[in-house]
């Protein structure tokens, strides 16, 4: 049966006439030729008016098997049959790209309840950066006045410069970084006669929960190794450029020699001695030929000490590490106006009797005026080796300074002592590392000393945001990101504190329930447009 327009026309007997301007194509619908009683068409006929649909306005009918005389008098039924096909193109399309952009709002808002999770599930991570989600419109390229609102596309955004709380942490070897900067780590890649191998490419890292390993390694909570240079234990800098893993040694401290005293203080006017009287000129004074020479015997102990008062007592150390107890006497020897004169002894020989020498002389022109200021020695430094009990020092420099040491009355009549330090020690083993200030990472010793050992540099990028994340909380390095930059860690490392995480978790809850309400509005639409779509079939049927 050949497809055409009702025409006014001779209609059989008992059948129904078409109405004017009915459209002869849609499905369910058959059309006769004027002056043809309507039948019911069979299934064949139904399939090839249904094929008939599928053609494009501006090829209708080309492809099919009708007659084309046929079709340029039935002109007005194919320009009809094109109003349709237009009329249903736009709906469909409409109602479709509804479904599509609704679609791309689920995915969007799925994305964004994934990294929603993440950032709750880490809340409690040390150094974790939380994952944002940023949404963006995709827009197709129509004119203005058919412009659409789009559909959407969800991206992360990272917040690795958003610093998390502090949390105090009872290990010393914990650390966190204030302000932006990460840590230098690397991964290990196995094991060669039980020490660890490393990967050769550095990876970074906020994650400052580091803790000594067996082998003396600094590793974090993820299993990564920190890095930096090493310090010379003599200069006390930092040996090298280049960075490296960190190994805290559990060798002994040696033992070093004092080379130095810092002697600070003020020597009386009038020194109160046993044998001062005031009513006896120059009773306080050191005098005698057994008492002012280089050294003082044993025998003649008790003169000397009557005639001089107590300096200081302190402990230096020779090479090896043996303590040497130094006990000063001053005496003065002359008071001269504008250049009153003292001697400075120690005592040599605790032990000694009778001839043997106890006291040793340090020097015996120092000198100061009339207003109390040391003029000699000139350099404020008295150079000596200290001999104790058999032990020798090596040399060492009691420095007084220019203003360091005076000479100003005092009631007491006493050596009056503000400064006196050393800086020998002895030996000692390690009891402990903490992190010090500059970002020094310090071994504390048996002995007293804290030694640095190692300097912890901090990783800046151009752009770290652009970083890659990895599992663990680590980061590597991008072209985008940026080569890092290394600096001392100084004031931005602080010990004994760790950096929690930066996903707050009741922001988290608010973004939830925004990305809920926005998942299920998305769906409605989805439902909408089923429903819609429904209507539309409805009505070609």
């Amino acid at each position: 049966m050949k497809p055409c327009l009702a025409q006014p026309s001779t209609i059989t007997p008992g059948a129904e006439p078409l109405r004017p301007r009915l459209k002869a194509f849609g499905p369910g619908k058959s059309c006769r030729r004027p002056g043809k009683a309507r039948r019911q068409r069979g299934r064949t006929t139904e399939q090839h008016n249904l094929k008939l649909l599928k053609y494009q306005k501006h090829n209708f009918g080309m492809n099919s098997a009708i007659d084309p005389a046929w079709l340029a008098v039935d002109a007005g039924c194919m320009e009809r049959a094109a109003e349709f096909f237009e009329l249903r193109e736009v709906v469909l399309m409409g109602i479709f790209g509804a479904m599509t952009t609704a679609v791309s709002g689920l995915s969007a808002q799925s994305f964004a309840l994934e990294n929603i999770s993440g950032n709750i599930a880490n809340s409690r991570t040390v150094g974790f950066k939380r994952v944002d989600t940023a949404f963006s419109t995709l827009v197709p390229d129509l004119p203005a006045s058919h412009e659409i609102a789009g559909s959407v596309g969800a991206s992360s955004r990272a917040t690795n410069a958003v610093q998390g709380d502090f949390i105090t942490s009872q290990i010393s070897t914990s650390m966190a970084i204030s302000g932006d900067g990460f840590f230098a780590v690397k991964a290990r890649t196995g094991l060669a006669d039980g020490s660890p191998t490393f990967s050769g490419a550095n990876a970074y890292t906020r994650r400052g929960d580091f803790q000594i390993s067996e082998n003396g390694y600094l590793v974090n909570g993820s299993g990564f190794y920190l890095q930096g240079y090493p310090i010379d234990p003599t200069t006390g800098s930092t040996s090298g450029s280049a960075l490296q893993i960190i190994k805290i040694s559990n060798d002994n401290l040696p033992a070093r020699s004092t080379t130095k005293i810092e002697y600070r203080g003020n020597v009386p006017a009038y020194p109160r001695t046993n044998n001062a009287d005031s009513t006896i000129p120059n009773s306080e004074l050191l005098s005698g030929a057994a008492y002012t020479g280089a050294t003082v015997t044993a025998a003649n102990d008790t003169g000397f000490t009557d005639r001089t008062i107590a300096g200081p007592s302190m402990t230096v150390y020779n090479a090896i590490g043996t303590p040497l107890n130094v006990q000063m006497r001053w005496g003065k020897t002359s008071n001269t106006v504008g250049s009153e004169t003292w001697s400075l002894y120690y005592k040599s020989d605790s032990n000694a009797t009778g001839a043997s020498t106890m006291w040793t002389q340090v020097a015996s022109g120092i000198t100061f005026d009339n207003n109390g200021k040391m003029t000699a020695p000139a350099s404020g430094t008295l150079s000596t080796t200290f001999t104790v009990n058999g032990a020798t020092s090596g040399a060492v420099d009691i420095n007084f300074g220019n203003t360091g040491l005076t000479q100003f009355a005092d009631t007491n009549g006493a050596v009056n002592i503000n400064t006196l330090s050393q800086d020998g020690y002895p030996s000692g083993t390690r009891t402990g590392v903490e992190i010090g200030e500059g970002g020094r990472i310090m071994g504390v010793y048996s002995n007293g000393q804290t030694v640095a050992l190692a300097q912890i540099p901090i990783a800046h990028f151009p752009a770290d945001q652009l970083l890659k994340r990895k599992d663990g909380g680590m980061f590597e390095e991008t072209l985008e990101s940026g080569q890092p930059l290394f600096e001392d860690g100084g004031r931005s490392i602080v010990g004994g504190s760790l950096e929690g995480s930066n996903a707050d978790v009741a922001d988290e809850f608010s973004k939830m329930i925004v990305t809920q309400q926005a998942y299920s509005a998305n769906t409605r639409i989805i439902t909408t447009a089923q429903q819609m779509l429904q209507d539309v079939m409805n009505v070609i049927r």
